[in-house]
């Protein structure tokens, strides 16, 4: 038993007219989320990054050379506000990883592209990620994490309308 066992064996005794059928779904994607994420932090923090700062050099990253996006076209992709945008840029820019530059396209706007620092960087925290990842499920078989990610793909058919 797991504690999401536990809580739901609490709710019948106490609610046995509740189906908590979708409590224990929801509960255990809810903490092995939680549980996923720190350690995904914890291998970002040994890059110097947050996941903020990884995702938006992992996208300028895996847009291909010259890993340059408009700020609109990082927005679209991260799904965060401009304002939200504007200070991880301002600190990835401080800290050597990114440039902007005037978009010889639209003289009002501007793009922004990784520097060889970040490329470098990028590089070698998307391994550690990577490898982290696989760490988190090797619980699982080949094939059990194939028939879990379909599940999860098929949970978030029409429940997300910007796709990573």
């Amino acid at each position: 038993m797991d504690h999401v066992d536990k809580v739901l064996e609490q709710w019948r005794a106490e609610r046995p007219d509740l189906d908590v059928t979708a409590m224990g779904v929801v509960g255990r994607l809810s903490r092995v989320s939680l549980a996923f994420s720190r350690e995904r932090e914890k291998t970002f923090a040994l890059f110097g990054l947050n996941g903020a700062g990884f995702d938006v050099l992992a996208t300028l990253r895996r847009s291909g050379a010259p890993y340059c996006l408009s700020p609109g076209a990082l927005l679209a992709s991260t799904m965060v506000t401009s304002g939200t945008m504007t200070n991880r840029l301002d600190r990835l820019q401080d800290a050597g990883l990114i440039e902007r530059r005037q978009n010889p396209d639209d003289s009002r706007g501007f793009l922004v592209s990784l520097t060889p620092q970040g490329i470098e960087l990028i590089d070698k925290a998307v391994e550690a990620h990577v490898a982290t990842q696989a760490r988190l499920i090797e619980v699982l078989s080949s094939n059990d994490q194939e028939i879990l990610n379909a599940l999860l793909s098929r949970l978030l058919e029409g429940r997300d309308s910007n796709p990573l």
